[in-house]
């Protein structure tokens, strides 16, 4: 008689882990403006750190409706996960010690990668993007500046069509095997434009064939699927003008630039 056949076991992903898995809360991080809980979370064998941010811990904002942020995190994986570029870690919506919240990947950063930098110039060197000048005490300015990165450009794709209103220095974690990723979407998907980034090195200038093409797929994906899952997480109003802020990239073919009626970098940048 043969032996039975093995079933080989089933291969649990990490937004399971974060969805399903018990959470234990390690500590608190101290500086940020919620609350915001460093968690392990174990599931079927499989464990993961992971950031827990408590719908309940969210501070109140004049201009994005009380008890969001969370849902919005999650908005901003689900798009991310549609560009393809995975821009943003694994998050989930769940219920945990102090309710309802997100729940994210805990990405360990790399040091030793220079992505924003002050310079004493007036024009960035070969290879960095001018973002605008910065005060340094005693009336001094310098040249605030970012890396001519192809994974920064990506981001700043990904953060016109979500309209992150909060983009800084301190949100950008470069991890091993070369990703980049974005933390801290919050306060995205208004349906006025709040765009605020430190990572305008490339307004006005033509969009790769790249970015084109996941933005045509956006378009196809904000008609169907990802409009779907959305819909758990934000309103008709802010699903119709992330379509328009699809549409209108596509139209200009170019990178936004600052509007003029909103603070174009975020304060403090870091």
């Amino acid at each position: 008689m043969s032996a039975p056949e093995r079933i080989p076991p089933r291969s649990v992903t990490t937004a399971e882990v974060l969805a399903r898995g018990e959470l234990t809360v390690r500590g608190q991080i101290r500086d940020a403006s919620n609350a915001v809980l460093h968690c392990s979370v174990s599931y079927e064998g499989q464990e993961a750190l992971c950031v827990y941010k408590p719908v309940r811990g969210e501070r109140p904002l004049w201009d994005f409706p009380d008890g969001t942020l969370a849902q919005r995190e999650v908005a901003a994986y689900e798009v991310s996960e549609a560009t393809g570029w995975g821009l943003v870690p694994p998050t989930v919506l769940r219920d945990g010690p102090f309710g309802e919240g997100m729940c994210q990947l805990w990405i360990e950063g790399v040091p030793g990668s220079e992505l924003l930098a002050l310079v004493d110039a007036e024009e960035p060197e070969p290879g960095w993007k001018a973002i605008g000048l910065a005060e340094v005490g005693e009336g001094k300015t310098a040249l605030l500046v970012h890396a001519d990165d192809e994974r920064l450009r990506r981001l700043a794709v990904l953060d016109a069509v979500i309209n992150n209103a909060d983009r800084k220095g301190g949100h950008l974690l470069p991890a091993e095997g070369g990703r980049l990723y974005g933390i801290d979407h919050g306060v995205t998907f208004n349906v006025e434009n709040k765009l605020r980034t430190l990572l305008w090195g490339w307004a006005g200038e033509p969009l790769t064939g790249e970015a084109v093409g996941v933005l045509k797929g956006l378009r196809e994906a904000l008609s169907g699927a990802l409009a779907t899952r959305l819909a758990t997480l934000i309103t008709p109003a802010e699903i119709d003008a992330t379509r328009a802020r699809v549409e209108a990239l596509l139209d200009s073919g170019k990178h936004p630039e600052p509007s003029g009626e909103w603070p174009a970098i975020p304060w403090p940048p870091v």
